[in-house]
């Protein structure tokens, strides 16, 4: 199965670069307008060819699947909602790193979540796609969610995650080719017209 990956629109807090975990904000206006630019990427790439779309049940991204999809429908899974930041939710790294110097996010989170635990989360997520009989499908979620599902999907460690930077809004494909699953295209965020 292809899987394209979407990230979410800007949110408020994404633009200030804060931690948002749980924390269910909507998208800015620049968020929906970022998203409507992932709609005509998707679609000048795509076209409407995915046969199966999900999303995490979080706002951001369930706005973003509305925009993209143009109101075709998807499914909303559990375990595509964000990295749980525990105590380090709506602070940014700069905050953090003044309590705990060094710090990142692969770390984990006191009373969150670890990487190893988005990582199981993930794989579960991902042999549930693949028993799908659609050959493309279509993930709308989060920055930290999205970095490690990439990893798991091509074989990696979660911990990879940290070297595959993603902005709102881009578009992400792994594919399954001859030799195994692939990145074919990570952290697009060109302008389509």
């Amino acid at each position: 199965m292809k899987l394209i990956l979407v990230r979410h629109g800007a949110t408020e807090w994404s633009a200030n670069g804060r931690h948002t975990g749980s924390t269910d904000l909507p998208l800015t206006d620049d968020g929906r307008a970022q998203a409507a630019n992932s709609k005509s990427k998707v679609a000048a790439m795509f076209g409407s060819t995915f046969a199966v779309s999900w999303s995490s049940p979080l706002a951001r991204a369930r706005s973003t699947a509305e925009i993209v999809l143009g109101g075709r429908p998807y499914t909303v899974d559990e375990r595509l909602r964000e990295f749980d930041y525990g105590d380090y939710e709506g602070l940014t790294t700069a905050q953090i790193r003044d309590r705990v110097p060094g710090w990142t996010v692969w770390e984990g989170c006191p009373n969150g979540e670890t990487v190893a635990e988005v990582s199981a989360r993930v794989d579960s997520f991902l042999h549930d796609a693949h028993l799908s009989p659609a050959t493309v499908g279509i993930v709308f979620a989060h920055g930290h969610l999205l970095r490690i599902l990439g990893a798991r999907a091509v074989g990696q460690p979660g911990e990879f995650g940290r070297q595959l930077g993603l902005d709102t809004a881009s578009v992400s494909v792994i594919d399954d080719l001859r030799d195994g699953p692939a990145i074919t295209l990570w952290n697009d965020i060109s302008h389509c017209s």
